[in-house]
């Protein structure tokens, strides 16, 4: 399994990304990939995941209302769109993908990182 995240960036407080996470190496019909993030001085942090089979998605509390997960079947890519963007969401972000029921533990695939930073 190979997880490539793209996407990240600078960008001003209130704005938006999208991070896209290509993945490929076999069929993922039965994974769940999720989204994590490591702030500065921080650990590892669940932000969100979807079941590739049927799209039911799990953000993170802190999470709602400003980001979305979604995945594209044709291009293998799942995305994490984030809106509202504050100085705190400021970290690498990480896909990740796994087989099996849970949220937010047991992702065993990862990929590299993207850099997201937030100016206030």
């Amino acid at each position: 399994v190979q997880l490539q995240a793209s996407g990240g960036g600078l960008v001003q407080a209130g704005g938006s990304l999208r991070l896209s996470c290509a993945a490929s190496g076999r069929t993922f019909s039965n994974y769940r990939m999720g989204w994590f993030r490591r702030g500065p001085g921080k650990e590892r942090e669940f932000v969100a995941s979807i079941y590739w089979s049927d799209g039911s998605t799990y953000l993170a509390d802190s999470m709602k209302g400003r980001f979305t997960i979604s995945r594209d079947n044709a291009k293998n890519t799942v995305y994490l769109q984030m809106n509202r963007l504050k100085p705190e969401d400021t970290a690498v972000y990480y896909c990740a993908a796994k087989v099996g029921s849970d949220t937010r533990y047991g992702y065993n695939y990862w990929g590299q990182g993207t850099q997201v930073t937030v100016s206030s």
